[in-house]
């Protein structure tokens, strides 16, 4: 596993990480590496502690010692090198010293007399992005210097990918953002890499797999796309969806959130194949050194047999793993881990079933967490305290299937209990699912649970905990949701975490707020236009905990590729209740020609926080479908 570290949910992203890790600074490590190669023995002085990941991520140089000043660090390792004494770095036999530090002028000038005489003095100074590529250059390590993500990009004679964002950096007092991007192919290689402005203001963004690959002649291709935001204000993270579409005349559609931006141990929610389908995951390298064969693994979920992936992937390479090579007889509803070491950041997968493709993701995978007891004893105020909400389609036209998945590495069991709504937030149903061992081959299909006469035009169900059995719970309950058309056999997939919503009263750091500490009780939802004759539709839905507002006061408004905001209608959803939003029910066609296929509609609320999903519909049959994003 690499020795780096990246996000837990109290500290939020690691700037060290996104400053050693991105592509750019990989080239600065790499001429720094090659300057310290060539003077011979180099001790480190570690003021930071980031001396582990630093080795993890750097091409290899001699290391003769790592030095530090905390008493309480001594005799420990990092990157497999034994820590010592700063007073000792006056008689290493070294070469050079390294300062493992950004902004390092005074910590240079303050460890002159330990220096090893004739030794030379560097520091990571060296590998700092270009000054065109840093939003705040007073401090370095500012989270939003590294508002970057990765993005499965490709367009290969198949298929072509489609990345939909906005500017809503604007929103926080960005006055200039530009995007730094960088195109892989599947080994590794750079074929492109430019520079686009934003809009103005809060504008809608695209990026088509298409036109990049007219605009820069390049052959087809399956890779990364690397995507760094600059000069953004808010958010550190460029969130986006991203449509996968047939080029070729093809059925095949689907979209996908964006890819969570940092490495993990872990990914859970990887589906085993049907009979009659093959599923491939996608492993893309995101650093700028090699997986070695060996360093990552697939596993049957709960069984703890991991099988090792024997392949080595090159720098920022793109690698198709076909579950069938690892378990030929596991099928549909098993479920698989993914042990992905922290070489990569949320994957894809694709399922391919005759002439359809589609594409979803996995989610990671938490080391951190514990069973948390009190959850089991959560206060009245809280209501049904966390809630896993989820669209069921119209019932006449979709089967709507959901499959519960561990989603903690201690997570043994999940008991739980689904609750059904309909529309106008009246609850229909209940199903007591039991306590679900972490190996369970469970997977609900709503016509097992609804005759066939309740909901025909939708609703949702949310999953909660019910400990009537007993059981464990950390409040990172986790699903599948999967939904296929009845006639035409397309299918679409999502997976998404429970939250409380809608309750004033809070529990540690829920209900979640986009913006500031918890309680969150409003909305700004993300929802793109449709594209190439495809129309955009989302369902909202209005989850409580416990007892709010009788009908939210929600906003659709349509903005165009400039940011102008082209106008506003109003909905009303009941509590509990959900709703199925088209623009072209909302707008008339005339505006929704003038926001033009780069343009959204943002959802707000600000009396409630509402979870929605989101999609487009070919009118033939195909269907995309996954959770949306907000900011």
């Amino acid at each position: 596993m690499l020795d780096i570290e990246t996000f837990d949910n109290v500290k939020g992203g690691n700037a060290v990480y996104k400053a050693l890790a991105h592509p750019v600074a990989a080239e600065g490590l790499a001429r720094l590496a090659a300057r310290l190669n060539a003077a011979g023995r180099v001790a480190i002085y570690d003021p930071d502690g980031i001396a582990g990941p630093l080795l993890a991520l750097a091409p290899a140089f001699e290391v003769e010692g790592i030095y530090v000043h905390d008493t309480l660090a001594l005799a420990s390792s990092r990157g497999g090198v034994l820590v010592r004494a700063l007073t000792e770095l006056v008689v290493a036999h070294a070469n050079m010293v390294l300062v493992a530090a950004f902004d390092a002028g005074r910590v240079v000038a303050r460890i002159k007399p330990f220096l090893p005489r004739g030794a030379g003095v560097v520091t990571l100074d060296e590998a700092k992005l270009p000054e065109e590529l840093i939003t705040n250059p007073k401090r370095y390590l500012d989270a939003v210097n590294f508002a970057t993500n990765f993005v499965f990009f490709r367009d290969d004679g198949h298929f072509g990918t489609r990345l939909t964002t906005a500017n809503y950096w604007a929103g926080y007092g960005a006055e200039r953002v530009r995007f730094f991007q960088r195109l892989y192919d599947a080994a590794g290689t750079m074929l492109a890499e430019w520079e686009s402005a934003a809009p103005a203001a809060a504008g809608g963004f695209v990026i088509d797999s298409g036109e990049v690959r007219r605009r820069f002649g390049l052959p087809p291709f399956v890779g990364q796309l690397f995507i760094h935001a600059v000069g953004v204000a808010g958010h550190d993270v460029v969130k986006y969806a991203l449509d996968t579409y047939a080029t070729d005349n093809g059925a095949s559609l689907s979209c996908t959130h964006d890819a969570n931006a940092w490495p993990a141990d872990r990914f859970a929610g990887l589906p085993a194949p049907r009979e009659n389908e093959r599923v491939v995951l996608w492993v893309q390298n995101s650093h700028a050194v090699p997986i070695p064969a060996g360093a990552m693994a697939l596993d049957r979920m709960g069984a703890e047999a991991p099988l090792s992936i024997n392949e080595d992937i090159p720098p920022f390479a793109t690698c198709p793993v076909d579950v069938a090579d690892f378990f030929p007889k596991v099928f549909w509803p098993a479920q698989l881990e993914f042990r992905a070491g922290r070489h990569v950041v949320r994957p894809r997968y694709e399922v391919t079933r005759e002439k359809r493709t589609r594409i979803a993701h996995v989610n990671v995978e938490r080391s951190d967490l514990r069973p948390d007891p009190g959850i089991k004893t959560l206060s009245p105020a809280l209501g049904r305290g966390f809630l896993l909400p989820f669209p069921i389609l119209a019932r006449r036209q979709y089967k709507t299937i959901v499959q519960p998945t561990p989603m903690a590495v201690s997570e043994l069991d999940l008991p739980l209990r689904m609750d059904v709504f309909s529309p106008d937030g009246e609850k229909c149903a209940e199903r007591f699912l039991g306590v679900l061992p972490r190996a369970h081959d469970i997977a609900v299909d709503l016509d097992d649970v609804l005759p066939a006469d309740v909901l025909p035009d939708g609703g949702h169900a949310e999953l909660v905990y019910d400990f009537r059995e007993g059981g464990e719970a950390n409040g990172w309950l986790h699903a599948l949701f999967r939904y296929e058309d009845r006639a035409s056999g397309h299918v679409a997939e999502s997976s998404f975490g429970a939250h409380m919503f809608n309750t004033i009263m809070t529990y540690k750091a829920e209900p979640q707020s986009y913006n500031g500490p918890p309680p969150g009780l409003s909305t700004r939802l993300f929802l793109k236009l449709g594209f190439g004759g495809r129309e955009s539709f989302c369902v909202l839905m209005y989850p409580a905990s416990a007892p709010w507002v009788e009908k939210s006061a929600t906003t659709l408004e349509l903005y165009d590729a400039g940011g102008e905001q082209l106008a506003s209608r109003a909905l009303q959803i009941a509590c509990s209740g959900s709703v199925l939003v088209y623009p072209s029910a909302h707008f008339p066609a005339e505006l929704l020609r003038a926001a033009g296929e780069t343009g959204y509609v943002l959802i707000r609320d600000a009396t409630c926080r509402l979870f929605g999903f989101h999609g487009v519909d070919d009118r033939a049959g195909g269907f995309s479908f996954d959770h949306m994003f907000g900011f």
